[in-house]
């Protein structure tokens, strides 16, 4: 039955026909109730941005119902309301910042609960961008703003979207590959993604960093230049999980198992075509979701850049769903170079065991089986080698001695 159904699903997609995908779904994917989700209805939190595409895109087009479940995407304001929901268990899981849930799982900065990240959602798709007033002294990129806060000294604000998150961590990195300590040259403020650009307006920051669409809005709006890329920092970084509690794991297995499937269809489709990436920038754009223009999302998730300085380009490490698979599986490297990070900036005091906090957290057997269920590749080993952009190379392999091999630190 699978295979004439994977058959089936397959020229369906080819033909975009998303209401029949759900009419597949009666026929279900479990055996004799086995393995039947124990929840059906699954509430999922994201934040109005480009990434939350996977999870919109499993709910609209009907690949959650495949694998019994019903995902009800909710729209949150903040990174630290998602926190605060994930912990009290108002939501199931949700689109969350990588660092943030090995963040509350350490108690960095705010409550502490056991965490578990199911998948990675994307690689790439954010950016660091400076103001108008900053680009019109010569601040364009690294080294003009390094040249620039010395020659012209003042408080200089940079707003990321969460102390441990994503943002925080390829920000501080790129400032201090250029000579910026930002615990000390700087003032670093937390700003809420879909308010960086309302805020830059007003003169409340000189840079941010975000995930699109925002940065590309800033350029549209007139107010802001992109100074760089976070794939320029690490190409195919990982950057959004969906993540949960640890003990929502143990009590539905069956639940995120069919969840991770259904999303790693949706990621899937996303990357199939680029016909399929215009639909999820149509449908993402809607007021319910990131409520933005199209054209202010559909540029970059088809990899054309510009900088708003008149340099455009075609990126091809643009933002990432599924590439396949390497994008999801969550690689326990990923998740302690975020801990040596943290560990770096001062948000963790005493030294973590890395690799035991990135496997207790990365449920790499759950995401194993979800892989088997959606026919998706993983890979051989669970830690991967990078580089970055100051040229370090990244392994996982002694994390102590690159958490302290920094300069620049807290």
């Amino acid at each position: 039955m699978d295979s004439k159904i994977s058959l089936t699903r397959r020229s369906l997609l080819k033909a975009g026909a998303a209401t029949a995908i759900s009419g597949l779904a009666t026929q279900g994917v479990w055996a004799a109730g086995s393995d039947k989700p124990e929840k059906e209805e699954v509430k999922i939190g994201f934040i109005p941005l480009t990434d939350c595409a996977s999870v919109v895109m499993a709910s609209v087009l009907g690949f959650d119902k495949k694998y019994g479940i019903k995902i009800v995407p909710s729209k949150e304001a903040s990174w630290p309301s998602v926190r605060d929901k994930l912990v009290n268990g108002e939501l199931d899981a949700a689109h969350v910042l990588y660092g943030l849930v090995y963040g509350v799982h350490l108690g960095a900065g705010g409550p502490k609960k056991d965490m578990a990240v199911l998948m990675n959602l994307n690689h790439n798709g954010q950016a660091i961008t400076l103001s108008k007033k900053v680009s019109d002294k010569g601040g364009v990129d690294g080294p003009s703003l390094a040249a620039l806060m010395k020659k012209d000294p003042r408080e200089y604000s940079f707003a990321q979207t969460f102390p441990t998150g994503t943002h925080a961590m390829w920000l501080y990195y790129w400032l201090a590959s250029y000579g910026i300590n930002p615990m000390k040259d700087a003032k670093m403020i937390t700003v809420p993604p879909p308010q960086m650009v309302a805020n830059m307006r007003i003169g409340n920051m000189d840079g941010f960093c975000v995930g699109e669409p925002w940065n590309h809005r800033a350029i549209v709006d007139g107010i802001g230049i992109t100074a760089t890329t976070t794939q320029e920092i690490w190409r195919d970084h990982p950057e959004k999980v969906l993540g949960t509690s640890a003990e929502w794991v143990k009590k539905y297995p069956n639940t995120a198992r069919a969840l991770t499937a259904a999303i790693l269809d949706a990621s899937r489709w996303i990357d199939a075509s680029l016909s399929n990436k215009l639909k999820m920038a149509e449908t993402i754009a809607d007021k319910s979701y990131v409520n933005t223009s199209v054209d202010v999302i559909n540029q970059r998730i088809l990899g054309r850049y510009q900088n708003g300085l008149g340099k455009t380009w075609d990126d091809p490490n643009s933002m990432k769903f599924f590439n396949d698979g390497s994008v999801n599986f969550p690689y326990l490297s990923d998740g302690m170079w975020f801990l040596t990070q943290q560990k770096r900036w001062g948000l963790l005091k005493a030294e973590p065991d890395y690799l035991a906090v990135a496997t207790q957290i990365n449920q790499v057997d759950v995401y194993k089986d979800a892989a088997a269920m959606a026919k998706v590749a993983v890979p051989k080993s669970a830690m991967r080698s990078v580089k970055l952009i100051d040229g370090t190379t990244w392994d996982g392999k002694n994390p102590k001695a690159y958490a302290d091999s920094f300069k620049i630190k807290a």
